[in-house]
């Protein structure tokens, strides 16, 4: 060991003996005495104040004394031992190829790297303190020793050997394409030399910072080009010879591979990149004939192919919307044809379809494509929006419905109406509530929500009238779907017809107590007291004679909620009232459940044998029209003999096919059946009319003055929940307002109104 005030000659040959020794025989060992005392050789020269005499070029500027000028004599040394270190691995490199080549320049850098971090470790005084200040007077071309030997390694060694045909890039290229043609490689090696690529990038300005310059010059930027020609090569060929179907999944492999491929052997860095570049290749040059394919995939129910197509077009910003268009389109069909399908099978056309029949083929179809957004295209919004667009065009046109938008509403309340009723077959068979759901499903997708409302009403009003609901849960719970669908107001009139139902109750009982002491009150009744505002009843328009045996029940009533609700008029609805009659002439006693026009045809005979059309008239005050009707039911259940024209005679041997002692001869007459959907959709056209004009008033309210364009585009929005409202019919309620001076025009101008106040 040179001693403290060794020249520069006698203290280099000595560090240069063990610094090689690191360098190239570090597996032989290291003692701990002969690494101190390199160490603290290193360390007495670089604080050795004396100058030597030397001659030798020095890295760092002017004329340096002292500390300062050691520290350059041994970091300029340890250069020219670097560039001579590597001079021998350039001469071997030069005959090596591919794999060989790789295997040497791996072992090498390993080797390599090792031998500079226990040097670095030697002359941690020269990076500490000379290195250091160098570096903070700002000159560039100063590093500390390990990354010195770095530097020097890129540029003497790297560099020449990438120079020659990028022949270290280029071996890396190529053991990864023999990976991707399926063969096993060494995933550990390439990882190595693809490692050093990133620790020789260096920053210049922060030389602690990763940089990845060399990284992606010299692999990252080649890497990707071969990436592309090699993919776009094999998906060209792969289709030429291959179904759609096959390449969706090769092109699912490929991407996967890919992506493992940066997660073994490729910086992080390169992933968005690789991704990107793939997906490009894989994917958008071939999005049409993707496209293209989507329907037979729909048609044939390919839902694993169907989901690796959403997978791989959800990759790239513009894949998906083709699809949901087709997607859409298909639903469309899918649905009418359904229909079409079911006026087929009935041979008596739109008229007579059965509601269930109908709403079923519906619910079939949303259900089906439902599934296959859930399943396939994972729910995405713009699928599931693409199905509610279709579900709402076909729910509401389609063959059943020709050009009225009041078909499909009306069908699906008639199939709710049978759904909520007792001795309902399908309640019985499953979940009501589910079946209630399923309503809703295709409730949401209807234009004429207040078309439905109404047939729901009517119908309602009758199953609470007759008693023949399921049960109040059912209908009470319908009813809050329907509110949570489309809020209060929606539901309002509903949930007062369960009010009046109560109240009538109640009256009903109270009537009795009060009538208990009269003798002539042998006559059981019920009564329901229903407000004229929220029961969607008319009154009969015909006049009716009631009969003798139940005048006094009527008079007392009468008298009766008089008193308790002075101010109230009572309107009798006979059509809607139910009667029942006990026969005392046969040998047999029957109950014979009546409405009130049989009723009163049938007392008749307590006093007559036979009655000719025109004395029934008399006695009834029945319009010959409805009468007729009557007489004709009561004489096909053989309750009246018909044998000449117009003369009615009571059957004295009645002999009933039911073995039942109730007989119900409380049929609906056909006129009235029809009249039903024809009252409703005037009641709904009525009802539209208000329901525009109250909607004009609240706008103008708020904004005071508006242009007739925005005026009709804001009436629309936001009555578009309840109904697709008509441009003449908002023009028609603009006319109705300004006659009425809700509104008026502003002067001097021809679509400008303003509200009155």
């Amino acid at each position: 060991m040179p001693p403290a005030t060794a020249d520069l000659a006698t203290t280099w040959a000595f560090l240069e003996e063990g610094v090689d020794h690191i360098m190239t025989k570090l597996q032989t060992g290291v003692s701990y005495s002969k690494y101190m005392s390199l160490y603290t050789v290193a360390y007495n020269y670089c604080t050795s104040s004396r100058m030597h005499n030397t001659t030798t070029d020095t890295v760092g500027q002017g004329s340096r004394t002292g500390a300062n000028l050691m520290g350059s004599d041994l970091y300029n040394n340890l250069i020219r031992y670097f560039i001579t270190h590597l001079k021998l691995l350039k001469d071997q490199s030069d005959s090596l190829q591919d794999e060989a080549l790789l295997r040497y320049y791996a072992s090498e850098w390993d080797r390599y790297t090792t031998g500079a971090n226990y040097i670095n470790r030697l002359f941690t005084y020269l990076n500490r303190h000379w290195v250091k200040r160098e570096r903070d007077e700002g000159r560039k071309g100063v590093y500390p020793v390990y990354t010195l030997a770095l530097v020097q390694w890129k540029s003497n060694f790297f560099l020449h050997v990438q120079s020659k045909h990028t022949k270290l890039a280029g071996a890396i290229l190529r053991l990864i394409e023999r990976q991707r043609n399926g063969e096993t490689i060494d995933q550990g090696l390439v990882k190595k030399v693809v490692d050093s690529f990133v620790s020789l990038g260096l920053d210049e300005s922060d030389i602690n910072k990763a940089s990845l310059d060399v990284y992606r010059e010299h692999l990252e930027t080649p890497f990707l080009d071969a990436t592309e020609k090699y993919y776009e090569q094999e998906s060209e060929a792969f289709l030429a010879e291959s179904s759609v179907s096959d390449y969706l999944k090769k092109a699912e492999e490929r991407l996967k591979e890919e992506e493992d491929r940066v997660d073994r052997y490729l910086n992080t860095d390169t992933r968005k990149q690789l991704v990107s570049k793939c997906e490009h290749v894989l994917i958008r040059q071939h999005s049409d004939l993707m496209w293209e394919s989507f329907q037979s995939l729909l048609d044939f129910d390919k839902d694993e192919d169907l989901q690796r197509m959403y997978a791989l077009l959800s990759r790239i910003p513009e894949g998906l919307e083709p699809l949901r268009k087709k997607f859409e389109e298909h639903v469309k069909k899918a649905g009418l044809a359904a229909v079409a399908k079911l006026l087929g099978e009935g041979s008596e056309g739109a008229d007579s379809l059965d509601p269930k029949a109908y709403v079923d083929a519906l619910l079939e179809v949303h259900r089906k494509n439902s599934e296959t957004v859930t399943r396939s295209f994972r729910g995405e919004a713009g699928f599931v929006a693409s199905l509610d667009k279709a579900c709402r065009e076909f729910v509401n046109r389609n063959a059943a419905t020709g050009s009225s938008t009041t078909k499909s509403p009306e069908l699906l309340a008639k199939h709710a109406d049978m759904l909520l009723r007792k001795n309902n077959k399908m309640a019985e068979e499953e979940d009501l509530e589910g079946a209630l759901n399923r309503v809703m499903v295709l409730f949401k997708y209807i234009e004429d929500k207040d078309v439905f409302q109404t047939f729901y009403a009517t119908k309602l009003s009758k199953r609470l009238i007759h008693g023949v609901s399921a049960s109040d849960e059912s209908e009470a719970s319908m009813i809050s779907k329907l509110k949570e669908a489309c809020g209060f107001e929606y539901t309002n009139k509903l949930q007062r017809m369960f009010t009046d139902m109560s109240l009538s109750k109640d009256l009903t009982d109270q009537f009795k107590e009060r009538m208990a002491n009269h003798e002539d009150m042998d006559i059981n009744f019920s009564i329901m007291v229903l407000g004229t505002n929220f029961w969607p009843l008319s009154a009969p328009n015909n006049d009716f004679i009631i009969p003798p045996e139940i005048l006094p029940t009527y008079d007392r009533f009468s008298k009766y909620y008089q008193t308790k609700h002075s101010g109230r008029k009572l309107t009798w609805l006979w059509n809607y009232s139910k009667n029942e009659l006990r026969t005392n002439y046969l040998n047999q006693k029957y109950i014979l459940m009546t409405s009130s026009y049989q009723m009163s045809v049938l007392l008749q005979y307590n006093k007559h044998d036979t009655l000719s059309l025109e004395e029934l008239i008399a006695a009834t005050a029945i319009s010959k029209d409805i009468l007729s009707q009557v007489l004709t039911l009561l004489a096909k259940a053989k309750v009246l003999i018909n044998e000449e024209t117009d003369q009615y005679d009571l059957n004295p041997s009645m002999a009933y096919l039911s073995k039942k002692i109730r007989v119900n001869l409380n049929q609906p007459i056909k006129a009235e059946v029809k009249a039903e959907s024809s009252e409703v959709l005037k009641t709904v056209d009525e009802d539209r009319k208000y329901v525009i004009q109250a909607t004009i008033v609240r706008i103008m309210k708020a904004r005071k003055t508006m242009k007739n364009q925005p005026l009709i585009q804001e009436v629309i929005s936001q009555i578009s929940q309840r109904f697709a409202p008509k441009i003449p019919d908002i023009k028609k309620a603009i006319d109705t307002l300004l006659e009425k001076e809700y509104i008026e025009r502003v002067d001097g101008t021809r679509d400008t109104f303003a509200y009155v106040a």
